[in-house]
């Protein structure tokens, strides 16, 4: 897929750009969890940022699918261009407000809902049908090249120049997704034919989702899963500092190794061109085991080459989760399907931070990877019997 013009630009703008935003992400827990020291907190950093995904996700794709979809990119990603700007205003403060960062993680949050769709189902307009399985997991590989780069860049920032020069290196971020956008060219773009505004869009999509069970049962598995195990933004930094009793540079340094890990899965799977609901079972079956083995771990060195394996497991299962949407969903559909897909994973990070904070303020870090672990293992369980049921109950072939 890199041989196409327009993804080989996206590709480029979205890794800095990208980079950028885990820095964000990373070096804002930190600063709440530094004015506050409360698990709690954290997951209400998380409710903000990702809870308006919940209302206005699925809106968001029914415009992808009938709005020029890289028009619509340049307007969100110059916006939080100016959110990265305000939180780094706040942050060159002496006092930051903490309520001032939750509403700008908020506003975030809006735009998060609108863009995130938007990016995702561009990708499916920049190559061919034959090469989409591999452009689909390389944009999922971008996200987490960007999770080992991020958390370290935001890491040195933090202990060296402070907060404000991390939120000032994430808004010139978006400068080289901005150019990369207006170097595409739009005559090059695999584009479905515009569709009118139609009412109940949303709910067609959500029929759809209902009617084709791979979807649905890979969506009921994220649900649960991205609410009480894949929500590391909330317990990564409690685990490493309540847990192993370390700092910000040991969370930043283990947030790296994670995303080191994920990126060799990714770079592996990226040449396959099939994904099944086999690999989405067997990765959230590892992903658990991998949890289980991070929560006995006594200390950092421990825990460097567990991270890591988390990594491994976690993209086996989150590339294949998102892959096996955007592959299998019919094209017209697709803007809707990703941002129903888009909704659970924000929904569940917003249900999910407050309640795992509070977990581990009152039962401690370590209880967050056990209930992660046990949590991944008992979906893999549900997902291979009630697929085994519908491969059951289908008909069978007519003879010839």
């Amino acid at each position: 897929s890199l041989r196409t013009r327009n993804f080989r630009l996206f590709f480029i703008g979205q890794t800095i750009s990208n980079t950028g935003n885990w820095l964000t992400n990373v070096a804002l827990t930190l600063l709440v969890l530094k004015l506050t020291t409360s698990g709690v907190a954290i997951g209400l950093l998380a409710a903000c940022q990702y809870g308006p995904m919940m209302f206005l996700s699925a809106w968001a794709g029914a415009l992808a699918d009938r709005r020029d979809k890289r028009h619509l990119l340049f307007v969100t990603q110059s916006l939080e261009m100016a959110q990265s700007i305000g939180l780094a205003i706040l942050a060159f403060m002496p006092h930051p407000p903490l309520g001032g960062i939750y509403a700008l993680a908020f506003c975030g949050g809006v735009l998060l809902a609108f863009d995130n769709p938007m990016r995702r189902s561009f990708v499916t307009e920049m190559v061919p049908d034959s090469d989409l399985p591999n452009a689909v997991v390389l944009y999922s590989t971008i996200v987490n090249v960007s999770r080992i780069f991020g958390p370290a860049l935001a890491g040195v920032l933090v202990v060296t120049v402070g907060f404000g020069w991390g939120f000032t290196l994430d808004a010139a971020s978006y400068v080289a997704v901005i150019i990369c956008l207006i170097l595409m060219r739009p005559s090059e773009l695999y584009r479905e034919a515009p569709k009118p505004r139609t009412p109940g869009a949303v709910r067609e999509g959500f029929r759809y989702v209902r009617s084709v069970p791979t979807l649905w049962i890979t969506f009921a598995m994220l649900a649960i899963n991205s609410t009480l195990a894949y929500n590391f933004n909330v317990t990564l930094p409690l685990f490493v500092t309540r847990g192993l009793h370390a700092g910000d540079g040991a969370f930043t340094l283990l947030y790296s190794v994670l995303s080191t890990g994920a990126v060799v899965c990714a770079l592996f799977i990226a040449r396959r061109n099939v994904i099944t609901m086999r690999q989405i079972i067997v990765g959230s079956a590892l992903l658990g085991l991998a949890l289980l083995m991070l929560s006995a771990v006594p200390d950092v060195v421990f825990a460097i080459p567990v991270v890591f394996f988390v990594g491994i497991t976690g993209i086996l299962y989150t590339n294949a989760s998102t892959a096996i949407v955007q592959i299998q969903s019919r094209r017209d559909m697709r803007g809707r399907v990703v941002s129903l897909q888009t909704i659970i994973i924000g929904g569940s990070a917003a249900l999910g931070g407050p309640i795992l904070g509070a977990i581990a303020d009152s039962a401690g870090a370590r209880p967050l990877m056990v209930l992660g672990g046990a949590v991944c293992m008992a979906t893999a369980v549900f997902g291979h019997f009630t697929v085994n049921s519908h491969h059951e109950r289908a008909p069978a072939p007519a003879d010839d």
